[in-house]
């Protein structure tokens, strides 16, 4: 029998956090030690996608297909530059992909359907959540066998994140008694700001061996890097977003060898 994939949500309802930035460095850091990964960009924003240099032009065949039946996985994914990456980009349709699926029939369960068939090339499936707690990402958590969530330094961080670790409690409850939190990223850390060693702190206090130990800087090549259509890896390898993001990568596996 295949070895099926590991798939993990990246997450987190509050936007600007890094969740992105971390689907597409991530995917990128697993590809570059050997991983075969697939990200699917489930945020109707679609900047994942852009991030990975696919333009609009050539999103005809989008994670909305996907979602509603209408494609299968393979018709949808795209290559990316990087070898080893591919993705399901996203479209616009996906704006509306909410309201269609209220009236569908185990409307939970449409992504984890599409994705049990096909996939089994891959080692992992990234799915970079919309910023908010509705269908798509309730379907993310119902397709997934854990979670990431991306935190960033700042004053309100853990505010907000406890309306989701209710949101993975309900959905561990009626959908996926599986479901787990792979780990914490703490993103856009300034080591400049005592604020950031404030919030770093408080965070590991509150979550514990949850929160990884890798911590993703606030760097400027992790900015630039998606106007240019590029994983900050791509951009600019020696910088200390690209070192963490090999860093995190690391921690992932070894997390993931622990589960297994």
């Amino acid at each position: 029998m295949a070895k099926l994939p590991r798939v993990i949500a990246i997450a987190n309802q509050k936007g600007g956090v890094g969740k992105t930035t971390t689907a597409i460095n991530l995917a990128t850091a697993l590809a570059a030690v050997d991983q075969k990964v697939l990200i699917i960009d489930l945020d109707p924003q679609g900047n994942a996608s852009t991030g990975v240099g696919i333009e609009r032009g050539e999103r005809a065949i989008n994670s909305y297909h996907v979602l509603i039946g209408e494609a299968t996985p393979a018709e949808a994914m795209l290559e990316t530059a990087v070898p080893g990456l591919k993705i399901i980009p996203s479209g616009i349709d996906l704006s509306a992909a909410e309201i269609e699926l209220v009236d569908v029939e185990n409307r939970e369960y449409c992504l984890k359907n599409t994705l049990e068939s096909e996939l089994d090339d891959f080692d992992y499936i990234l799915i970079d959540c919309p910023p908010a707690l509705g269908l798509l990402t309730v379907n993310s958590f119902v397709a997934a066998n854990a979670i990431l969530v991306p935190l960033q330094c700042e004053f309100f961080a853990l505010e907000g994140i406890s309306h989701l670790i209710k949101t993975i409690e309900r959905v561990r409850s009626a959908f996926n008694p599986d479901l787990e939190i792979q780990g914490i990223v703490l993103t856009m850390f300034d080591k400049r700001n005592n604020l950031s060693d404030m919030v770093a702190n408080d965070v590991r206090e509150y979550f514990g061996e949850k929160v990884y130990d890798t911590v993703i800087p606030r760097n400027v090549r992790v900015s630039e890097a998606p106007s240019h259509g590029k994983p900050v890896l791509l951009y600019d390898l020696q910088c200390a977003g690209s070192k963490a993001y090999l860093h995190l990568a690391s921690e992932v596996l070894r997390r993931e060898r622990i589960a297994a």
